[in-house]
């Protein structure tokens, strides 16, 4: 088979492989965008009053999501007197205010162990499922991209298949001939 010939069933095999991918990427986006919000939904989360864009809405989607998880840090710091979990003491005292000295701490009244300090335990509650929340939100934005490359993927096969059967089939071996040189072939010969 001559070189042309290959060049042009790589051309043609490449923008098959191009739209595939493309195809693949725009099907994976959509199911993962209809995947996060339909996990969101089942979970009945509903923003309180409080809670800025989302107030006593249901969460199903990834920006939702984000926003309710803001509201929960707000809830979390109020809980803590505006402490993060790095800046509270790690034991309890009876005086409510903790400790970091396991020696002033109360202790567990069957191991004898200091007590921790359960302020605290709000602070990985709210951090575990914050984290899942805004989880949505990437994962519905990595969906987003997921679509958008596909499309591109998508358009660049079409592009680049047009380009591979219009100058590949129609030129003459070695080189695309040019409208203009076209005409002046048959004016010579004319």
């Amino acid at each position: 088979m001559e070189m042309r010939k290959w060049q042009e069933y790589g051309g043609i095999l490449a923008a098959v492989v191009l739209i595939v991918f493309g195809v693949g990427a725009i099907t994976a986006g959509f199911v993962g965008k209809h995947q996060v919000r339909s996990e969101l939904a089942r979970e009945n989360i509903v923003g309180t009053p409080d809670m800025k864009g989302v107030a006593n809405h249901k969460i199903d989607t990834g920006a939702e999501a984000r926003d309710f998880a803001k509201g929960m840090r707000v809830h979390t710091l109020e809980a803590t007197k505006g402490k993060t979990y790095a800046e509270m003491p790690r034991f309890a005292t009876a005086d409510g205010n903790g400790t970091n000295d396991p020696k002033a701490a109360l202790k567990d009244a069957k191991t004898g162990q200091p007590q921790d300090n359960p302020a605290r335990n709000i602070w990985v509650t709210e951090t575990a499922l914050t984290t899942a929340l805004n989880t949505s939100f990437f994962a519905e934005n990595v969906a987003l991209f997921s679509i958008v490359m596909g499309f591109a993927l998508l358009l660049t096969g079409v592009g680049f298949g047009i380009l591979s059967i219009r100058l590949l089939r129609g030129a003459p071996a070695g080189e695309a001939e040019s409208p203009t040189r076209r005409k002046a072939a048959t004016a010579v010969t004319a």
